[in-house]
């Protein structure tokens, strides 16, 4: 939806929920409509509505928990004046999944993190949402909550967590490289900037390599650090890159092992697997941090980059 010349609110997740339920009321879009075009106060408001204070109030309470509505506090006549106006003129749902880009000769596609088909983890280990812990802390039962799909964070000491990326490499076209980006590091208590954990990526089940984490980074507010979240506790991580090609498989650049794009059997599957973890019997078992776009530095999800061209046709004269 696009509201051409005003202000539009994009939400997604667990604060879509809370705009929902705000515009849910029929005096609050009353309300909504008094302020579309003058700023008014709670008394301005009392009596265009034809109702007790304390209700307005409340109504105007929910509106602003829903980021909705800016309240200005100003000395009055008698004591402190709430000035209230309309924040946006429109709201732009993102429903959870999968967001898909095409580009010349190229495809993005990226992943929330919540949004695993597949996950087994071992404590230490959780889950949380850019406002919530999601289920228990420690607790591998909690991955299983239905609100798993809300996560911006998760982690835990050793295990592997699985996603289905759909195949959109065009139709009689190929695939020549494939790149996925991801921000994590290790999983210490609490954190440790000390703390070397081996992490490993599969794709269709093939081994592409290890890198191992240096630690677990916190202490510091991240960029987007939510604020009920502690920072005592991890806060962000780094931001790798895997590339496979007809070369290799390279990470950051550099070469990670000798695992080339014609092993992961991709051409014909609906779908590229993608699974990241520490095994039980790696040198450094020193758990993963893997950050959403609402969670560490880098603002976004898992990101997988497909590049493939389209063979050369022969021409007639060619084939004589």
């Amino acid at each position: 939806m696009s509201i051409s010349g005003s202000r539009v609110l994009t939400v997604e997740g667990e604060s879509a929920i809370k705009v929902f339920k705000a515009l849910s009321s029929e005096t609050r879009i009353l309300i909504l409509s008094l302020l579309s075009h003058n700023v008014m106060n709670v008394s301005e408001l009392t009596a265009a509505l034809n109702l007790p204070h304390s209700t307005v109030s409340s109504n105007i309470k929910h509106l602003e928990e829903a980021g909705l509505l800016h309240v200005e506090y100003l000395p009055g006549t008698h004591g402190t004046m709430k000035l209230i106006s309309k924040r946006y003129d429109g709201v732009m749902v993102n429903l959870p999944g999968v967001a898909v880009e095409a580009d010349s000769n190229q495809v993005e596609i990226n992943m929330p993190i919540g949004n695993y088909r597949h996950i087994d983890a071992a404590a230490t280990c959780g889950l949380a949402s850019d406002t919530k812990y999601i289920g228990m802390l420690d607790d591998p039962r909690s991955f299983f909550e239905p609100e798993h799909v809300y996560a911006q964070i998760l982690w835990f000491k050793v295990g592997t967590v699985e996603y289905a990326f759909p195949n959109n490499v065009p139709y009689g076209s190929v695939l020549t490289e494939l790149e996925l980006s991801a921000e994590l590091c290790s999983e210490a208590p609490q954190y440790d900037l000390d703390w070397p954990s081996d992490i490993t990526v599969w794709i269709n089940d093939v081994e592409i390599g290890t890198w191992t984490s240096p630690g677990d980074f916190g202490g510091v507010p991240a960029r987007m650090t939510p604020a009920w979240w502690s920072t005592d506790q991890t806060t962000h991580g780094v931001l790798k890159v895997w590339r496979i090609s007809a070369e290799g498989s390279f990470i950051d650049g550099e070469t990670l092992s000798e695992r080339q794009l014609s092993e992961l059997d991709i051409a014909g599957r609906t779908h590229i697997s993608v699974r990241l973890g520490v095994k039980p019997d790696a040198r450094n078992v020193g758990g993963m941090n893997l950050f959403g776009r609402k969670f560490g530095n880098y603002p976004q999800d898992l990101k997988m980059r497909l590049r493939y061209a389209f063979p050369v046709q022969e021409r007639p004269s060619q084939l004589r």
